[in-house]
């Protein structure tokens, strides 16, 4: 059985943390499938409601590609931590033993035998298989970290923002040596560092809505001339080569458009209107994209076919917060993931897209 993915940004009150001994011990299963009463699909509820589970924040890093496995961050055991679940089996083993661990940052590192996450102002690097743990970095006294974490495809650098008073500043860490270097610093909120795949480039927001995109040396920073109104949710394509985001008009009666943008070039092109996507994500070879409606009257899970500009409806996700679903392919497009609390706390559920959407390499 397979299952997927990504985010709720709820705090957690801390409480007693699991013995050490615990970590690694498997937890047993609590899938539960259900019919969606819309489109009688077969919908796998992976988590309990009667605990909080949700995906990491950075698009991917959830997915392990070698084994049939997921990352994600639950206070199943009283405080939130990091969590490995096998696919096939639905079990579980606790990864970590953090006292203010951010689920949001977790990222599963290229190599997947290790991960990465931000322990409140310190982030760590802890091993998947002996669970040993070590500190790769810690913010600085002064200063506090904000919105976004995230790991370049090579594994090689992390990126994350911090601000002091009224300055921000996206930071470069070295991750195997251990080097730190200010890419950007700005007395504008900076959010979200997204690294350009299979290039030495860094997307991140400016402001509240504007999407910049600097090199990792800071030369070359430049806003994207994206279309009129606000950038919404923005992901790569998986060459690193267009920018996949929302354009949210300011006139509320128009549709939501999901776009592409080439920074190479400042082209940019309409994809498809949407049923009033708030957030999305692409399949592997950006031919599928999948969306959360934030429309009352359809809280759908939906697809979105780039040939046809065709949607598709899956199922319901009935969130509280349509932003926080999350919807997210598994590495061959044959599942969707998303998260919702339409059952009590924020959990985790998986779809099968497999006779909609062809395999893609993973």
């Amino acid at each position: 059985m397979l299952w997927t993915r990504r985010a709720v940004l709820t705090g957690l009150a801390g409480v007693s943390l699991p013995a050490a001994a615990e970590i690694g011990r498997p937890l047993p299963p609590d899938g539960v499938r259900v019919l969606d009463r819309v489109t009688e699909f077969e919908v796998v509820r992976l988590t309990d409601p009667s605990y909080t589970s949700f995906l990491p924040l950075c698009r991917g890093r959830a997915f392990f590609r070698k084994r049939n496995a997921i990352l994600y961050c639950s206070d199943r055991e009283g405080s939130r931590q990091a969590y490995l679940m096998d696919l096939k089996t639905g079990v579980s083993r606790r990864l970590t033993a953090a006292t203010a661990l951010d689920g949001t940052s977790l990222n599963l590192l290229p190599d997947e035998r290790s991960c990465c996450y931000f322990d409140g102002s310190s982030m760590r690097r802890t091993n998947l298989g002996n669970g040993r743990t070590r500190e790769v970095y810690r913010v600085p006294e002064g200063w506090e970290r904000t919105t976004g974490f995230s790991v370049s495809g090579d594994g090689i650098h992390a990126f994350l923002v911090e601000k002091r008073n009224a300055t921000y500043r996206i930071k470069q860490v070295a991750l195997v040596k251990g080097g730190v270097q200010t890419v950007v610093e700005s007395g504008e909120p900076l959010s979200f560092p997204m690294p350009r795949p299979k290039r030495a480039g860094v997307l991140y927001r400016r402001a509240a809505d504007a999407l910049w995109l600097v090199n990792y040396d800071g030369q070359q920073n430049r806003p994207m001339r994206t279309a009129p109104g606000r950038s919404g949710p923005a992901y790569w394509s998986e060459d690193g080569r267009t920018i996949f985001y929302l354009s949210i008009p300011a006139d509320r009666r128009q549709l939501i458009a999901l776009r592409e943008f080439t920074p190479d070039t400042n082209a940019d092109a309409l994809l498809a209107p949407t049923s009033q996507f708030v957030d999305f994500s692409p399949n592997h070879d950006g031919s599928v994209f999948v969306g959360a409606s934030s429309s009352k009257a359809s809280p759908y899970v939906l697809l979105l076919l780039r040939t046809t500009r065709r949607e598709f409806t899956l199922c319901e996700h009935r969130a509280s917060d349509p932003s926080q679903v999350g919807p997210v392919f598994n590495p061959d497009s044959q599942q969707v993931l998303f998260q919702s609390d339409r059952d009590g706390k924020p959990a985790i559920y998986a779809i099968r897209v497999d006779r909609l959407v062809e395999k893609t390499e993973s």
